[in-house]
């Protein structure tokens, strides 16, 4: 039977402010992984396909944005991308991450604001998760299109809701600045079978140009 959205998952969606999402995640991070292994989480597995059909294997930098617990940190290095740096809002998330040594380098940042990485600093993105209810969205996006070098590639997954409450919009705004291209976009998909009323997600490829 699928659960419902309650525990920690409520209290994420519920959340409205950095730090209220942030201190949900530092009291979550211990049971994250085996939590999210339960309700059948789809996202890293999808986003780490699309990133291998995207960008040639041993390409790196990596930036892992909304890392949590680094569940495709080691993944990457497995399949031959690195080094990997990862960024998250949860400081207890990154203790988790770290723990893996799947990382060149953790940031304890929040996605939305400026970055303090140069122009072009990552060959590839990778944020899974990190689009949806409450917690980031099309904000963030101009700001990790400046860090990836032209010719890389941002493998995003985006909640419904996030896509057609600006989301979209913003891809194809920056699209008509010549900045980007959609390279791959699926098909909505569910992202954790195991909850009840989960809102579909989908996952985009952009090129930086």
């Amino acid at each position: 039977m699928a659960a419902k959205h309650d525990g920690h998952l409520g209290a994420v969606y519920a959340a409205s402010k950095p730090e209220e999402i942030a201190g949900v995640y530092d009291a979550w991070a211990e049971s994250y992984d085996a939590e999210m292994a339960v309700a059948g989480y789809r996202h890293p597995s999808i986003g780490l396909a699309l990133l291998a059909r995207h960008l040639p294997r041993g390409a790196g930098p990596l930036l892992d944005a909304g890392v949590g617990t680094g569940l495709i940190g080691p993944w990457l290095g497995i399949i031959g991308y690195g080094p990997v740096e990862g960024l998250d809002i949860s400081a207890g998330m990154l203790a988790v991450a770290a723990r893996k040594g799947a990382y060149a380098a953790l940031h304890h940042l929040a996605l939305g604001g400026v970055l303090p990485f140069a122009d072009g600093a990552y060959a590839g993105i990778i944020s899974t998760g990190v689009f949806t209810t409450g917690h980031v969205g099309a904000e963030a996006l101009a700001e990790l299109v400046r860090v990836c070098r032209p010719g890389g590639v941002l493998v995003l997954t985006v909640k419904d809701t996030v896509w057609q409450g600006g989301f979209a919009a913003e891809v194809a705004r920056l699209v008509a600045a010549g900045r980007i291209a959609v390279a791959e976009e699926t098909a909505p998909y569910v992202s954790m079978p195991g909850e009840v009323g989960t809102v579909p997600s989908r996952a985009v490829v952009l090129r930086v140009l």
